[in-house]
């Protein structure tokens, strides 16, 4: 059957043309919207132009065939063959073209939104600038494609083959492209925020200069990766395998990465405020410098040596830990939780559950914090449901009349560090006093005799440093006949306990605190505005 004659019987209402002949044929510019063209032979013809959208092309050959600019938007092109068919600025928009073969084709600028590509293999293909918005590629062969610009955001690229690609400045925002193989990929400058990459070999990618803010690289591999000036803020990166990984003024401010292998990685200008240091693997990690500044911008420099960079990534989690000379029951258990819940509503500061240690004779109730600033004011919170609360205002007002004190060093009384803390500490006394007790259980925790036991409250900064707070006269003293203290005539205050340490095991304390936390000025050279471990 001839061209001329398939489109007069189309022009007369006919649309069934199933196995036609049409090789070579020069259909350019022709409307053949909803004709059944399935297993038809069209390779090398000529349809620039042309209106194939609804039409059934399923098993149909259209190698080398000319499509530009043609309409195919919605056509049924399930296991196609076009290779090295011209497709540019094809309309392609929610066509069906599952396990159709696109070896080298011409794609670019082409528009493929909402389109099945799954199983389908387009190898080599040319897709600068193409669109694929929504589009499904799972399971896709694009090994060595040409994806420059290209927009997937949104798109299902789940366990697709990305082998080579060329990826530099493609949109990848929200894209699913977990379990994907992007091994030796170029996503250079490419957008990749919030994207799903978990459990993806991105083994020696170029991601330099890559947005991979608050994507999920989870159980990513990515050995051997370029991620210099990369944009990690907010990444979830458990488990990943980050191993001779260039991460060179990379952002990774608040990424959680508990469980990452950054063995042999360098991280030398990586910005990291909020993220916790421990937890992860460091053997023969490089790194002369980081940025602790909460923008990024170089304000805090902190210079690491080879002997002080294991310390550094290796700290403890910041604790609020308060210790009560009882055990917890069910009813204590309840009011606890009643209060806890109260509490982390109404205060800006994240009070996150805690863990609670049950022993015979006694329950710890620790809180991890995300920053050693939290300290003094998740103290005071945690604290307040119990008797002992009214202790640890005086105490941390004690605090601050002991750093400032004649017996101290002038040099650290008057330092920088001691001035933010001393600011620090007036805020959380003055943030305390805001704090509304109405609604916390009274009835319950004035009734249960869990909250008038002594307690002991105890500070352990990231590098480790513990101060106790406050401890009652007679935490860890019990009488025989009911096994535990009874109340004294008249309770000593808890500024007393702090009068007692010794005034070195204090300095020491907020040193560890200045060491993590100081504040430098400005500077854009890290050689002048570092600060040394001591």
């Amino acid at each position: 059957m001839k061209a001329e004659e398939i489109l007069k019987r189309y022009a007369t209402g006919e649309r069934n043309f199933p196995a036609a002949n049409l090789i070579e044929a020069s259909l350019s510019g022709v409307n053949l919207s909803k004709a059944n063209l399935s297993g038809a032979d069209l390779s090398v013809a000529n349809l620039c132009g042309s209106n194939l959208s609804d039409t059934n092309l399923s098993h149909a050959k259209l190698n080398v065939a000319r499509l530009s600019g043609a309409n195919l938007s919605r056509a049924n092109l399930y296991e196609a063959n076009l290779n090295v068919a011209n497709l540019a600025l094809a309309d392609l928009s929610k066509a069906e073209m599952r396990q159709a073969s696109l070896v080298r084709a011409e794609m670019a600028r082409a528009e493929l939104s909402g389109a099945n590509i799954s199983y389908a293999n387009l190898s080599g293909a040319d897709l600068k600038d193409a669109r694929l918005r929504s589009a499904d590629l799972s399971y896709a062969n694009l090994n060595r494609a040409d994806l420059k610009w290209a927009t997937f955001t949104n798109a299902n690229l789940t366990q697709a083959n990305l082998h080579g690609a060329d990826l530099s400045n493609a949109d990848l925002s929200n894209a699913d492209l977990s379990k994907t193989e992007l091994r030796q990929a170029n996503l250079s400058q490419a957008n990749l925020r919030g994207a799903n990459l978990s459990g993806a070999n991105l083994r020696w990618a170029d991601l330099s200069g890559a947005d991979l803010s608050w994507a999920d690289l989870s159980g990513a591999r990515l050995s051997g990766a370029n991620l210099t000036g990369a944009d990690l803020s907010h990444a979830n990166l458990l488990e990943t395998i980050l191993v001779h990984t260039d991460l060179t003024q990379a952002n990774l401010i608040d990424v959680d990465w508990a469980g990452a292998d950054l063995s042999g990685a360098t991280l030398t200008g990586a910005k990291l405020h909020g993220v916790l240091r421990f937890g992860i693997k460091t053997e023969g990690m490089l790194c002369e410098w980081v940025d602790l500044s909460p923008t990024g911008d170089q304000s805090i420099v902190h210079r690491l040596t080879s002997a002080s960079l294991k310390t550094f990534f290796h700290e403890t989690s910041p604790t609020v830990r308060i210790a009560i000379d009882n055990t917890l029951d069910p009813d204590a258990h309840y009011a606890l939780a009643a209060a806890y819940y109260h509490l982390a509503q109404q205060h800006p500061v994240s009070l996150d559950p805690p863990s609670i240690l049950v022993s015979r004779r006694r329950t710890t109730v620790s809180f991890e914090m995300r920053s050693d600033n939290q300290l003094f004011l998740a103290a005071y919170i945690a604290i307040l449901p119990f008797k002992d609360a009214r202790y640890i205002r005086e105490n941390l007002i004690s605090l601050l009349e002991l750093v400032q004190s004649a017996d101290v060093e002038t040099s650290f009384r008057q330092s920088e560090r001691v001035q933010q803390l001393t600011e620090m500490l007036s805020q959380t006394v003055a943030q305390a006093s805001e704090i509304d007790l109405s609604e916390i259980p009274k009835h319950l925790l004035e009734k249960i005799k869990f909250f008038h036991s002594p307690t002991q409250t105890t500070l352990i900064t990231s590098s480790n440093c513990a101060l106790t707070l406050y401890s009652h006269p007679r935490f860890g003293k019990r009488l025989k006949q009911d096994g535990f203290a009874a109340p004294p005539a008249v309770v000593l205050k808890g500024a007393r306990r702090l009068d007692q340490l010794n005034i070195g095991g204090v300095i020491d304390f907020l040193q560890g605190f200045q060491e993590l936390e100081e504040c430098p000025e400005p500077s854009t050279n890290p050689s002048t505005s570092s600060i040394e471990r001591s």
